[in-house]
């Protein structure tokens, strides 16, 4: 991260991806550099290491596409894992469908959460004092070997590029482990970087968890504060593709209240996969 004439910038391999607006607070936790800053065109945001992570008004953008394809499609939604996602939108997303019964989130900086909660309190919303949820701050990697075969019916990740404590959520190990936790006809999600700015490891990422699950599928849109601007979730099932077909009661529950998702815009996420990525991922 610079900062440099009143602008607070990504600086990601040649490129420059900045925010006008001033540092509010930054400080270094037992796991990484924490920055909260206040932009002209996004509001509050947060960055992680140096790289942007959320702002007020883009958050939409990123946990609607995250959240609603996998929880409208899994076979139920009594018990999902949130492994990540400090900020609290993924939570909040998930919270908005009724069937849920229990959210288990697992944030491996409890510092993370305590800033979110003070600076950025509209991001998780509601979801801090929703009775379902069940924040614990430790090792989502050591949750997910530990947690019980069969016990979520979504297993969703919500972490930073692959690096630092994120790391360990991009491998075969982690991977096998959420298959292993799903019970039959649950959806597995997770964040998986811009096809642009990350070409390998999102191609990686859809390849491994197509070898993990037998079913894997990306979803593109965008996250303009981002690098590039251009990002993408991948969707896993052991059963089939269930992940592109969301229920429309359960659609119809939430789309109201989205700036984002929708049927429609999903199915469209789903197919705009660009001819390089596509022959790419079918070699």
């Amino acid at each position: 991260m610079t900062t440099t004439d009143g602008w607070i910038n990504e600086d990601h391999d040649g490129m420059r991806y900045g925010l006008a607006g001033r540092v509010l607070l930054e400080e270094t936790s037992p796991f990484q550099r924490i920055t909260l800053i206040d932009s002209d065109r996004y509001g509050k945001g947060l960055l992680l290491d140096g790289c942007w992570m959320t702002a007020e008004r883009q958050e939409r953008h990123y946990h609607e596409s995250l959240v609603h394809p996998a929880l409208c499609s899994a076979e139920r939604l009594e018990r999902v894992l949130v492994v990540g996602g400090g900020d609290g939108g993924t939570a909040r997303e998930c919270l908005r469908h009724g069937e849920v019964q229990h959210l288990d989130m697992v944030e491996i900086d409890g510092r993370v959460v305590e800033l979110c909660r003070e600076h950025l309190p509209s991001i998780g919303g509601s979801a801090w004092s929703d009775p379902r949820l069940q924040l614990t701050v430790g090792d989502g990697i050591a949750w997910v070997a530990a947690a019980a075969d069969a016990s979520y019916d979504v297993v969703l990740v919500d972490g930073s590029d692959p690096a630092g404590p994120a790391e360990g959520l991009f491998n075969r190990t982690f991977f096998e482990h959420c298959r292993r936790i799903l019970r039959p006809g649950g959806v597995f999600a997770t964040q998986s970087e811009s096809p642009e700015a990350f070409r390998q490891v999102h191609l990686d990422t859809v390849r491994l968890l197509r070898q993990v699950f037998g079913h894997a599928d990306p979803l593109y849109g965008w996250v303009p504060m981002y690098p590039s601007g251009w990002w993408s979730w991948t969707f896993a099932a052991v059963d089939g593709p269930r992940y592109r077909q969301p229920r429309p009661e359960r659609a119809a529950a939430v789309a109201a209240g989205c700036e984002i998702w929708s049927p429609r815009w999903q199915h469209g996420g789903f197919e705009a996969v660009p001819a390089a990525i596509e022959r790419d991922l079918e070699d």
